[in-house]
């Protein structure tokens, strides 16, 4: 943008603060192709302000993607481009000791028994049977993941699932003895 434009757009918006509301609308509908709405005399000056700026020096959006797309293509030539990643180096510990890798052991409560165990529990009268799993507990056919939401299931309500199939009482018990 020239510097004649910039002072021809300084000298239209120095204009526009000097307007009154009727001359502002008619600015506004000249150059947004549309009748103002609005009768907000700092709307309507803000708006029309910026409306000038866009027509001569081009829209923000479109600015700001031009220099976006020539920073990408800047970066593009100096870029390593490559099909597929390098292979990262196996980590080497810190203290030169060597590394053991395979499963991570997940430590279990320890007051739900090993898989393959039934619990069972009477409540109102029905006997329930709950299969201890590797990873979560079996009641009727149904995979669980926890003896919560087997409890949940079997009465309707929110219990705690220890206390539910009496597992809770063992702790306790232990510590007692100890």
């Amino acid at each position: 943008m020239t510097t004649n434009t910039k002072e021809n757009v300084k000298q239209q918006i120095a204009a526009l603060d000097r307007m009154p509301v009727r001359e502002l609308q008619d600015r506004y509908a000249e150059v947004f192709d549309e009748p103002a709405r609005s009768g907000n005399r700092q709307w309507l000056l803000r708006r029309v302000a910026w409306r000038i700026q866009m027509l001569a020096e081009g829209d923000l959006a479109t600015r700001a993607m031009e220099r976006a797309l020539d920073r990408a293509q800047h970066l593009a030539r100096d870029a390593d481009l490559r099909l597929r990643p390098p292979a990262a180096p196996p980590p080497v510990p810190a203290n030169g000791a060597n590394v053991v890798s395979g499963p991570m052991r997940v430590h279990r409560d320890e007051r739900i028994p090993p898989p393959g165990t039934l619990l069972t529990r009477r409540f109102k009268g029905h006997d329930y049977k709950v299969t201890v799993l590797s990873e979560g507990f079996e009641f009727d056919g149904v995979a669980y993941r926890s003896l919560s939401a087997v409890a949940h299931a079997i009465t309707g309500s929110h219990w705690n699932g220890m206390y539910f199939f009496g597992l809770a009482e063992r702790k306790r018990k232990r510590e007692a003895a100890s």
